[in-house]
């Protein structure tokens, strides 16, 4: 009875079949049994256990055994009670187990909630080298692409499926994430899955990279916060560099550089209603700019006011 009265108040603390709690039930099981065992039985405790954990992995060498109707008594206890609990815990292990490979092979993620993490669509070898600096920076990954998924690093969580499609969309969890970015080799494909995209997680920052200029403005127009043209973005920067040598290294500097961080910052509340050029002159740190009217500001010709809702581009000391 007393192991009976050990076995529920374990039990009631079982909460969906939870694998530890499982082991620990079985171990106080086992525990018990042992105890009752050699004191019943007249044995040390030791060979008690040994005797309870032959008996509940079902193994049964036979050199330990009840004497008299107590002790087989026990040894019913013991079989009815720990052996269930610890089958039962390594069944859900490995169906866990099972689980994640077989959801890692179909492709299906469902990632965490949190600021650091970052959801991918597209395809083409841009994607991955993102994905790995991305990693390198500490943050979590997840990647939809119908492309190779080897040339992902192990640690991005990769679905191999069609970003056009809003299912593949969906089961991504852009909604989740604390930012998307969506590329790919044709401007139509990142039309579409930023489409998507926006219609599932309207309150999520989205980053597209496309060709042209024009779908770009579109993009921009359907509530995408960011977008880059790949082809504007490298024929204004080869041009400067042209004209300025050094802007290059100064790009990568800012970049690519562990000494440095580039930082996007929301404008505080003693801020709002100032000029950029006084909180410029008044903030640690060098401020590149200003996201106003989510247009990007440099504030050099033409001073901006702060406002409310907009975002310091700031560059900072590497920590």
């Amino acid at each position: 009875m007393y192991m009976v009265a050990v076995l529920s108040i374990f039990l009631s603390r079982v909460k969906r079949s939870q694998v530890l709690r499982l082991l620990l039930a079985g171990g106080a099981c086992l525990f018990v049994g042992a105890a009752l065992f050699a004191l019943t039985q007249h044995v040390r405790f030791a060979t008690a256990l040994y005797w309870a954990v032959t008996t509940a992995t079902t193994v049964g060498y036979g050199d330990v055994t009840p004497k008299d109707t107590v002790g087989r008594v026990v040894a019913v206890g013991v079989m009815l009670t720990a052996i269930p609990l610890f089958a039962s815990a390594f069944a859900l292990l490995a169906g866990a187990v099972v689980t994640a490979h077989l959801h890692k092979l179909m492709g299906v993620v469902h990632p965490e909630p949190t600021d650091r993490h970052v959801v991918m669509f597209g395809d083409g070898g841009a994607l991955s080298l993102v994905a790995t600096e991305l990693v390198g920076l500490g943050r979590k990954v997840v990647v939809v692409t119908p492309g190779d998924r080897s040339a992902f690093p192990d640690t991005v969580e990769v679905m191999s499926a069609d970003p056009t499609q809003e299912e593949n969309v969906r089961r991504a969890h852009p909604e989740k994430a604390g930012q998307v970015l969506v590329t790919g080799t044709a401007d139509a494909d990142v039309l579409i899955t930023a489409v998507f995209v926006r219609r599932i997680a309207p309150s999520t920052p989205v980053l597209a990279v496309v060709g042209s200029a024009s779908i770009s403005r579109a993009l921009s127009d359907l509530g995408v916060e960011a977008t880059l043209s790949a082809d504007e973005l490298l024929v204004h920067t080869l041009t400067k560099v042209m004209e300025v040598p050094h802007a290059g290294e100064l790009l990568l500097r800012i970049v690519n550089s562990d000494d440095y961080q580039l930082k996007e910052v929301p404008v505080d509340a003693g801020q709002v209603g100032q000029s950029l050029r006084k909180v410029r002159a008044g903030r640690e740190g060098l401020v590149l700019g200003v996201v106003h009217d989510g247009q990007v500001q440099v504030g050099v010709a033409q001073d901006v006011t702060l406002a409310t809702h907009d975002r310091l581009l700031v560059l900072e000391a590497g920590k």
